[in-house]
């Protein structure tokens, strides 16, 4: 764990100076009026693709470390795989790249961290905080463990921009695009046209009431889901059974949403466009709660967890100015509390790098 406390304090303090270093976007209704210092963000970037990039252990790094050693990435194998991208992508590096596995595994950390930082730059009121909260609450560590996944969210996540802007073409292009990658990213289509709705809605409420629901009834859910599905490259998926995620998690996914609702007039007049992200939050929600039962649906909330960070760092503005900092403080200690019970004490992360010596 060692590496990865230090990159939570590099990562931190590269962000903490890049904000107060920032300088006014002179774009005419920009979402965030600061510019944070691109050197020091660059800076944040480097220490969380060279840890990430240069790991050897956690989840299933060695599981792709060795599919990449022992295949031959073939047109024809690729197509047999699905997920036609990731192969594709595998195929380039391979074959004319390097044939070192661990060229995988720093290419994805590049290209998943990039586009989060890219976003966050563009979209966080406090980036130092959502960069905080992305080691913190977890995501971080999730991007070394579902690779593909996150780095089909990431691709979504610069979609953000038509998301608020209401493209839909152009979001739907993004959208296939991480498909290519993780087939499940085709959900975010049908789930454009919920988030696009006015935050608080009837239409929100009742898919949070709906979640419970189906936790309460999942038993019944889970038959329907996984007959749909069957036959599909995830149908393997109602064999899957470790349990449900924590309610922790669920809390730490809500509490943000609940400030955001009771704070909803203020952040709705401090930035016009909260209502896709609070929604987008909210979904995240919603498949957490539904991860309480089984902890496959967690997966699905992963393309929405980035949302979260963007949202935590507009949340702070709700309080009155003289609150700000104890609020700031009182986020930092939580998470951090959240980051040393869940990695040290619950999942005992071993960190791993054939490129760090310490």
């Amino acid at each position: 764990m060692t590496l990865l406390w230090v990159n939570l304090f590099l990562v931190f303090i590269f962000a903490f100076f890049a904000r107060y270093a920032a300088t006014p976007r002179l774009t005419i209704n920009a979402a965030v009026p600061i510019k944070p210092n691109k050197v020091l963000i660059f800076g944040a970037l480097v220490s969380l693709v060279a840890i990430s990039g240069l790991r050897s252990s956690i989840g299933d790094t060695g599981a792709y470390k060795r599919i990449y050693v022992i295949n031959d990435f073939s047109w024809e194998f690729i197509q047999s795989q699905g997920d036609i991208g990731f192969g594709i992508l595998q195929m380039l590096l391979k074959n004319y790249v390097s044939d070192d596995p661990q060229i995988l595994i720093f290419t994805t950390a590049l290209i998943t961290n990039l586009l989060v930082v890219i976003v966050l730059y563009n979209y966080s009121r406090m980036i130092d905080l959502s960069l905080y909260v992305y080691i913190t609450g977890g995501l971080f560590l999730v991007s070394m463990n579902g690779i593909r996944q996150v780095l089909a969210a990431a691709i979504l996540f610069i979609g953000t921009k038509y998301l608020i802007e209401g493209n839909f073409f152009k979001y739907s292009l993004i959208v296939v695009l991480a498909s290519f990658i993780h087939q499940s990213a085709l959900i975010l289509l049908p789930i454009y046209f919920l988030v696009r709705l006015k935050a608080w809605s009837k239409a929100t409420v009742a898919l949070v009431i709906f979640s419970f629901f189906i936790a309460l009834g999942f038993d019944r859910f889970s038959v329907l889901l996984f007959s749909a599905i069957e036959g599909s490259q995830y149908g393997g998926y109602q064999d899957f059974n470790e349990g449900g995620a924590s309610i922790l998690r669920v809390v730490v996914d809500a509490v943000p949403i609940v400030i955001a609702y009771l704070g909803r007039n203020k952040l709705k007049k401090i930035w016009p466009d909260s209502d896709y992200i609070v929604n987008m939050a909210l979904v995240g929600m919603v498949f957490m709660i539904i991860a309480t039962q089984n902890w496959i649906f967690a997966r699905f909330s992963i393309y929405f967890d980035l949302y979260q960070l963007i949202l935590i760092s507009w949340i702070i503005k709700i309080f009155r100015e003289k609150d700000q900092k104890l609020i700031y403080l009182v986020i930092i200690v939580c998470y951090f509390a959240y980051y040393f019970y869940e990695n040290v004490i619950t999942l005992n992360i071993n960190y791993r790098s054939d490129y760090f010596i310490w």
